[in-house]
């Protein structure tokens, strides 16, 4: 299906860096608004998902990623490519505290192994 296709690309370039978050839902939305007729959804304040990977011994942000919240199944799958160990169960508890509308960070893993410490946040 070519609109799957699309949107599959369009999340590449998001998580590539090729595009920003704003440029990718603006884009999704367009295929959205080319495919079907919608009704107008009520005015909601924007909601982000920010994950950052910081390295212990520098303080230095090596991954500053910033998702609209309606990409939040991309956001956790990049999300879990940082920290592996992070189990399904616990990224789907993640999804449903976002769905219930959870603001703040959510998440706060330190990996002494590898030196790294992984923050997502929702604002």
């Amino acid at each position: 299906m070519a609109d799957t296709d699309e949107r599959i690309k369009i999340l590449k370039m998001i998580e590539e860096g090729k595009i920003t978050a704003e440029e990718g839902t603006r884009l999704l939305a367009a295929l959205s608004k080319g495919g079907r007729k919608r009704e107008a959804a009520p005015a909601v304040e924007a909601k982000w998902m920010r994950v950052r990977v910081t390295d212990l011994d520098t303080g230095k942000t090596s991954v500053n990623v910033n998702l609209p919240i309606g990409l939040v199944n991309v956001g956790l799958r990049m999300g879990a490519r940082f920290v592996p160990d992070l189990e399904g169960h616990e990224i789907e508890e993640i999804s449903e505290a976002l769905r219930q509308g959870l603001t703040g960070k959510i998440v706060d893993i330190v990996d002494e192994d590898e030196g790294q410490r992984v923050e997502i946040y929702v604002e």
